[in-house]
This record gives C-alpha cells, sequence and structure tokens, in this order.
C-alpha cells in the first residue's frame, strides 16, 4: 500500500467505527503557549481532555502534521542519521473524549492492524509493551487479544524520575497525561536491534509503530497528577513508519513518499540518489520546512523562526556536502506540494511563497558559509584532541551565523565533540558587551578603573558614614573635585545600591561640610560602587570622610516594584506554564517592567488571573525573607535565577511565603502587604518569543486606578450618562451611527447610480471600446466599485477607471467588460494609475482597487486610459 492509501484507510476505518474525520491542525499550538509546535495529533484536543471544551462529537481521527525540532520533543540530530527520525512527521490518530477506554482502543488498533480487510500484519510480528503497573491493560492484551507473554514487556519508569516512563505518556511538562501502551513491529533477525526495554532496543529491528494513551490525569505544574473529569483515549500510528513495514522495506526513506523527495533533491543538488544521510537530510528537512513557512512561520533570531533557520541552514549545508552549487533548497518545493499537496492543500496554495522564503533565505545563508566552513575546516586542521574549543564554535556563531549545532553536527562526523560550556561563556560576555555598548554612559563608566572593592550596607540602611577612595572626572582619576564638575565619587562603604538584576541604581546626595555631591546613579565596576552626579556646592577631596544619603521615597518605591516583578514571575509561570522565563527587566520608582518567554499574546482572562493572583499573594502579606547560601543548596530549595544575572559561590536566596523563591541580590520591600496592589498598564510583544508587561504598584497603582475614574466619568458625562449605565449609553451611540452610515451608504449608492446614468453618456470611442476615466471625488471604494459595475453593464464592451480623493487619499476603481479581458486586464491598467498617484494596485483581469498618496496626480493618472486601451488593442 503506498502511504497515501494507509492515511485514508486509517482514516475510514475509524470513521466505520464512529469517529469524526477532523483536518490537521496547524504547526503552530493554537491553544497550547507552552509547545513549540503541534508534535502529538492531542495537541488540538488538549481542552477536550481537561474536559474545558466540549464538541458535537466524542470520537474523532485525524491524520495530524507534526514537527519535533525544538523543544522537550527534538528529534533534529538523529535526523538522516537513523532509520525512522524525522524533523516532520503524520501522526495517524484515534481519540475518544470519555467515550471508550483500554479495552476497546486496544480492539481497535488489532483489528486494523491485523485484519484482512485492513493492513493484515501477521500478528507473530508484533510485540506489545505496557506501563508496569497497568496491570487491566496487560491482562485485555494477554488474556482477551491472545498475545503471548513472550511478546509482551513491561516498562516502568525508566527515565529517572516518578512516571517518567516509555509507557507513560505526557504532552509537555503540564497537561494531560497518563500510561500507554505501545506496538512494535519485528523487521527480522537480519536488522540488529533488541526487543522494547532491552539493551539492543535503539536498534531498528524492532520498531514502534501504534502508541495508545491511556489520559487518566492532569499534571499541574507542581507535579501533581490530578485524575481527569473522564478517562479518555488518545491514539498515534506513525504514517511513516507503518508505511515501511506495509512496503517491506527497513527505513522509512525508502517509502514511496521519501523515495519522490529523495529523487527530487539529488536532482536539485545534482548529486545521486543513492544512500547518503546528507541527502537524507534535505529530504526530511524539505517537509519540515515547507509545513512551517506554509502555517506562518518565518526564519528569525528567535523562537519558532529561530528553530526554522536552523533546519533551513542544515538542509543547506549537506546539500553543500554533495556538492549543491549556489540555491537547489527551494527547488524541491514542487515535488513536496506533488507528494503531499491533496493531503495538505496550505501546500499547494502557497508553495510560492515557501519558494520565495527557502530561496531568500538560502542565499543570505550562502553569502556567510563558504567563509565559515574555510574556516572551521582550517579550525580542525589545528584541533588538538577532540573536542572543539568554545572560542571557535562561538566565532563562527557570532561572525558566519553558524549555530552551536551547525557545528556540533560537523565536528559529530569528525567524531568529534564541541566545548558547549565554553561557548556558552563567550555568549555571556557578548550579553555583556552588547549591554555595555546600548547603556547611555557605560562607555564613559568603562575607563573608571577601580582596584579597590566597596563594601555595601543598603540592605539594612539608607544612610551611614564613609571615606573617598576616589574620585574621577571625564574618566581621569583626580585627587579634588570642584564646585559644578560632573563626575564619579568611589566610596570605602555606601548604603546606595547599584544598578542591577533590572533594578535602577540609587540616588540621593553626599554630604562632607559645606560640600554637597548629588548623587544621580550608582553602577558598579568589579567590587567598587560608583556613585554618578554633579557637586552642587564645595569641594570634594580623595580620602575625606563623607555622610552618605540615599532618596528613601524612591528607595521604597523601587523596592515596592522589585518584589512585585518576583510576584508576577510565579503567577506567570503558575497561569501561563512552566516555559515562562524572565528575559529581562527594568524597575524604577515608577513602574516595573518585565520581559518573558512565551510565544502568543496573553488572553485577557489570564492578565486578569496574573493580576488577582499577584494582589492575593500581597494580601496575604508574608514576610520577606532572605538567606545567604551556596549555588547549590539554593537549587535544591527550587530558587530561580533571573535573567543577565551572575551568581558567585555564594547567593542571596529571596523567599515570599511559599509563592515566590528567587536568586536576586536587590532591594525589596519587609512584607508583600508593603507593596499595597498591583496593576497591569500593558502588555505586547517586544521580539519573537518574548512578551512584556509593564504594571505599576502602590501609590502609582491608585494614581492609575483614580486617573481610570476621572476618564470613566467625562465619558459618562459625553454621553449624558453615568458610570453605571456607560456601556448601554455607549452602545446605544455605536449602533445609532452604524444606522446613519448605512443611511449614508444608501444615498451614495443612489446618488451613483444617478451618476452612471449621467457617466455612460460621456464614454469615448477607442477602437470599438467604450472608454470612460473619471473623477468623483468624496466618493469611497464601496461606491466606486458599485458603479463600475453598473457602467460595465451599460456601455457592453468597455474599459472604465474611477477615481476620488477621499479623506485625503486616492481611491481608483478599475473594470474591464469580461469579453476583453483577453487583450486587456484591469490589474494592469491598475498598476500603471496607482503608481502615478504614488501607491498600489492590482486585481483580477475584470476588476480592479488600488490607490495612492499623491492627490494632485490623479487626473494625470486617469489620463492613461486611452492609451492603454490603444497600445492594447
Amino acid at each position: 500500500m503506498k502511504s497515501a492509501e494507509i492515511r485514508e484507510a486509517f482514516l475510514r476505518f475509524f470513521e466505520e467505527q464512529g469517529h469524526t474525520r477532523v483536518a490537521s491542525s496547524s504547526l503552530i499550538p493554537g491553544n497550547d503557549p507552552t509547545l513549540l509546535f503541534t508534535n502529538a495529533g492531542m495537541n488540538q484536543f488538549k481542552d477536550c481532555f481537561l474536559g474545558q471544551e466540549k464538541r458535537a462529537y466524542t470520537r474523532a481521527v485525524s491524520s495530524q502534521k507534526c514537527v519535533r525540532a525544538g523543544g522537550k520533543h527534538n528529534d533534529l540530530e538523529n535526523v538522516g542519521y537513523t532509520a525512522r527520525h524525522h524533523t516532520f512527521f503524520e501522526m495517524l490518530g484515534n481519540f475518544s473524549f470519555g467515550d471508550y477506554f483500554k479495552r476497546d482502543a486496544i480492539t481497535y488498533a488489532w483489528t486494523f492492524l491485523t485484519s484482512d480487510k485492513w493492513l493484515n500484519l501477521p500478528k507473530e510480528k508484533l510485540w506489545v509493551t505496557v506501563y508496569a503497573s497497568d496491570d487491566e491493560a496487560y491482562d485485555i492484551w494477554t488474556k482477551e487479544v491472545g498475545v503471548p507473554a513472550e511478546r509482551m514487556v513491561r516498562i516502568g519508569d525508566n527515565k529517572g524520575a516518578p512516571y517518567a516512563s516509555d509507557n507513560f505518556w505526557t504532552m509537555g511538562d503540564t497537561g494531560p497525561c497518563g500510561p500507554c501502551t505501545e506496538i512494535f513491529y519485528d523487521h527480522g533477525a537480519d536488522i540488529w536491534g533488541g526487543p522494547p526495554g532491552s539493551p539492543e532496543e535503539d536498534g531498528d529491528r524492532y520498531i514502534e509503530i501504534w502508541n495508545n494513551v491511556f489520559m487518566q490525569f492532569n499534571r499541574t505544574a507542581d507535579g501533581v497528577l490530578h485524575p481527569l473529569p473522564a478517562p479518555s483515549v488518545d491514539t498515534g500510528m506513525g504514517l511513516e513508519r507503518v508505511s515501511a513495514v506495509l512496503q517491506h522495506v527497513h527505513s522509512n526513506y525508502e517509502i514511496d513518499l521519501f523515495q519522490s523527495l529523495l529523487s527530487a533533491s539529488a536532482k536539485a543538488v545534482g548529486c545521486t540518489s543513492d544512500n547518503q544521510a546528507s541527502l537524507k537530510v534535505v529530504a526530511d528537512h524539505i517537509r519540515s520546512c515547507g509545513f512551517l513557512i506554509a502555517d506562518g512561520v518565518l526564519p528569525s533570531n528567535e523562537g519558532r523562526g529561530y528553530v526554522l533557520r536552523r533546519i533551513i541552514r542544515r538542509a543547506c549545508r549537506h546539500g553543500n556536502k554533495l556538492g549543491a552549487k549556489g540555491s537547489f533548497f527551494y527547488q524541491i518545493v514542487g515535488a513536496l506540494v506533488a507528494e503531499m499537496g491533496e493531503a495538505f492543500p496550505e501546500l499547494k496554495s502557497q508553495q510560492a511563497h515557501i519558494e520565495r522564503v527557502l530561496k531568500a533565505e538560502e542565499e543570505q545563508f550562502a553569502k556567510t558559509l563558504e567563509q565559515g566552513l574555510k574556516i572551521l575546516e582550517q579550525d580542525l586542521a589545528e584541533l588538538k584532541g577532540n573536542v572543539v574549543p568554545g572560542d571557535v564554535v562561538f566565532k563562527l556563531y557570532d561572525t558566519y551565523g553558524f549555530p552551536m549545532d551547525l557545528t556540533g553536527d560537523i565536528a559529530r562526523e569528525r567524531s568529534l565533540t564541541i566545548d558547549e560550556e565554553g561557548f556558552e561563556r563567550e555568549m555571556e560576555a557578548q550579553r555583556v558587551r552588547a549591554r555595555s555598548a546600548s547603556s547611555f554612559g557605560l562607555d564613559y563608566n568603562s575607563l573608571v578603573k577601580v582596584d579597590v572593592a566597596t563594601e555595601f550596607t543598603g540592605y539594612t540602611a539608607h544612610s551611614g558614614s564613609a571615606k573617598i577612595v576616589a574620585l574621577y572626572k571625564g574618566g581621569q582619576s583626580v585627587d579634588v573635585l570642584s564646585e559644578g564638575e560632573e563626575g564619579v565619587v568611589v566610596l570605602d562603604q555606601t548604603p546606595f545600591y547599584a544598578e542591577s538584576g533590572g533594578q535602577i541604581g540609587d540616588c540621593g546626595f553626599l554630604q562632607a561640610g559645606a560640600a554637597r555631591f548629588d548623587v544621580r546613579d550608582t553602577t558598579k565596576t568589579g567590587g567598587a560602587f560608583l556613585h554618578h552626579g554633579v557637586l552642587d556646592s564645595g569641594s570634594l577631596t580623595v580620602g575625606s570622610p563623607v555622610q552618605a544619603q540615599v532618596d528613601a521615597d524612591v528607595r521604597h518605591a523601587t523596592s515596592l516594584n522589585h518584589s512585585a516583578t518576583h510576584l508576577l514571575h510565579a503567577a506567570l509561570r503558575q497561569v501561563l506554564g512552566e516555559h515562562v522565563q524572565q528575559k529581562g527587566s527594568l524597575v524604577d520608582s515608577q513602574r516595573l517592567r518585565f520581559d518573558f518567554s512565551h510565544f502568543e499574546a496573553i488572553k485577557p482572562e489570564q492578565l486578569k488571573a496574573l493580576e488577582e493572583i499577584v494582589n492575593a499573594e500581597i494580601r496575604k502579606n508574608s514576610e520577606v525573607e532572605t538567606e545567604e547560601t551556596d549555588i547549590d543548596t539554593a537549587k535544591q530549595k527550587g530558587a530561580m535565577a533571573l535573567f543577565g544575572e551572575k551568581y558567585g559561590d555564594s547567593v542571596r536566596v529571596l523567599s515570599m511565603g511559599d509563592f515566590s523563591v528567587e536568586l536576586c541580590g536587590g532591594i525589596h520591600a519587609n512584607r508583600t502587604g508593603d507593596i499595597g496592589l498591583l496593576k497591569i498598564i500593558s502588555e505586547g510583544g517586544v521580539a519573537s518569543g518574548v512578551r512584556r508587561i509593564e504594571a505599576v504598584t502602590g501609590a502609582a497603582a491608585l494614581a492609575y486606578l483614580n486617573a481610570a475614574e476621572e476618564q470613566l466619568k467625562e465619558a459618562a458625562n459625553l454621553v449624558k450618562g453615568s458610570r453605571d449605565n456607560l456601556i448601554d449609553k455607549l452602545s446605544a451611540v455605536l449602533e445609532r451611527n452604524r444606522l446613519l452610515e448605512k443611511q449614508l451608504e444608501q444615498l451614495q449608492a443612489k446618488a451613483a447610480s444617478a451618476a452612471g446614468d449621467d457617466l455612460s453618456a460621456s464614454a469615448q470611442d477607442v477602437k470599438g471600446v467604450k472608454v470612460l476615466a473619471v473623477r468623483l471625488d468624496g466618493q469611497d471604494g464601496k461606491a466606486l466599485l458599485a458603479l463600475v459595475d453598473q457602467l460595465k453593464n451599460k456601455l457592453g464592451r468597455a474599459v472604465i477607471l474611477l477615481g476620488s480623493v477621499h479623506e485625503e487619499k486616492v481611491v481608483l476603481v478599475a473594470g474591464v467588460t469580461k469579453d476583453l479581458t483577453g487583450q486587456l486586464k484591469a490589474g494592469d491598467l491598475m498598476k500603471q494609475a496607482a503608481a502615478a498617484v504614488g501607491g498600489k494596485g492590482g486585481g483580477r483581469p475584470d476588476m480592479a482597487q488600488g490607490g495612492g498618496t499623491d492627490a494632485g496626480a490623479l487626473d494625470a493618472a486617469l489620463a492613461l486610459t486611452v492609451p492603454f486601451v490603444e497600445q492594447g488593442i
């Protein structure tokens, strides 16, 4: 059977068992931001399993497109080197939402696989695994189905943690989960490998072809398994794997579906189509890249786009290994569409777009690939040992755009490994340099070289005595600062907090007799705290004593915002999932800003939940506790490290009740109740896969709410209502506006119709064609469209161009009667006319729209109509 026939047989079998055929969902999970990509057939049904969504059916069957190339489920490194790993695959699945359970699921699977009406696989070739403690499933298999005990395998927690088992399925760190039973096919003794659970299980002799997941639990972020409202079934059968079985081959790459892609890949690359690993990589990767782009992913340096970029570049690199010259990868899209376009029409409709994206990415990568490979080959030739240094890996990444895993792939082919820790150290150094380059005044600070360390006393004090140990002016060390001069003061000890961990540096003043230094910011270099500011009066001398005074009000407001940031971080992980990680923050006395990893906009109800959770913690008035400990102990306590922070052997653990535990050296409130109130004021995206929340606390939150209350009152006054009936009043106003707009449209249509009668008489004859080009200012595009349709009916064989200046913009509509579209196309006329008014346009051969911004050129644009007809007829 061909792959397409197997897919259809599976869908038809389960339809006969009362299942509803459901289309594949997008590779971008629509209801689960914890997933990078759709990686299983059940993803789109997650809420059904949780009892949060009711559908018109309780049984479903689908053929789901899946990608496993990033995040927890990542097969990228194995692709091309094994018989069965892919970045893209099809998962055939049948699902029960509180309907049938283990017995029926097992019976359906066995019937479809072994019945002579369906796949007719030999029963003696099939092995079965169950979760170690699932006696019910074991008994069904052995006592009812009749699978011999010698071909049954119990698999326990073989992955190092409770419920971490090959036979306990989880969609992710959280969500629906449960024990599963898997069916394996024995390819025969001539293929190396052992049965599941054996030391040789990674071989290719015994291949899993079916997985019945018995969905019984919902695992929450705390690891607790909660029983689902109704036990359900999630079944998956890999189309590629079962195709290999039915087509009597041992590798997925030998099936009909891949043979055509391998052939097209070889043709595009310019090599022979044999069993080369690199050719398999290309053929596999065109599927994941084509489907990802069709579902809206574009290459980038963040999130899903970065994974796509990695896959494209990996394919390009393997094509180049085979001798490809120039861009080749995009040329295989046609073969992909021919092979899979019937089952997945989005490939057909977006073929040109997919090809454009791939070609552009190939061309960009080609600019650096050749030189980068030369550098790598040179470094590898000089390598001593079998580990590629981290600085070499980083140089390739930073200069030539090589992802770390691409260098790792090349190293792997030479039996080498890469120094990942060294690479990460170089990456962190780059982050520091980037922050230095983008921070105001930091180039100045970098010139300040201080050998002494400042003792920080600010955790318990706002003021204190100190001694000046260094002074700087213009980046140069000086002995004296005089009145009016800007500079930097370094003290032996200070209560001023230096900017770190997203919290701004303290401000305040230093007093030494008649001298007063206004501290406007505090930063740190090495162990020294740098007090930046201006000397308001007197003079300061190295060695002199000073009294340091922090602005207590500013610090207090800043500390409240910092503590609220910790609560918000914990709440985000609770509401959105454990995938949330801090990607940056800024905390000052006015507001807090928190950047975090997340792949979609936060829903209004989620924002509401975040506020409710944080404010509930504030009302608990938990003590904010700190503890100095070593990093390992801190991690054992569950402490989260903050983005951008570097930690030494001794770390400061900050706890707020049992809700939030983080590593942090910042200044905080004494109790959560000091925060008073948190109000989120904005949420949005700042980069691919990175969201930003801004919020206010305390007095600022109260002021924000008071301002909102005043705006409500003003809005109510405008509609002659009150706060209680404002929505009703606004709805009434909007409804009246809608009716008036409808009446206006009707009047405009009547006016346009009347105008049409007059206009048709003014059409001129050009080579037997009625040509009409008219300016009708004040009419919108909708009115012009209706008028063009009417004029085409009145004039018969005609070309029409109408233009209008409407709301300070030029609107154009062109029409060509259908008997002329073989010679004259409305879209071509529109392109010329729209360009003349500084805009763009296009459309069908018989009707096109466009516009522009240059109203003064409208008459000239309309005048293009007659020459257009004369040249085309």
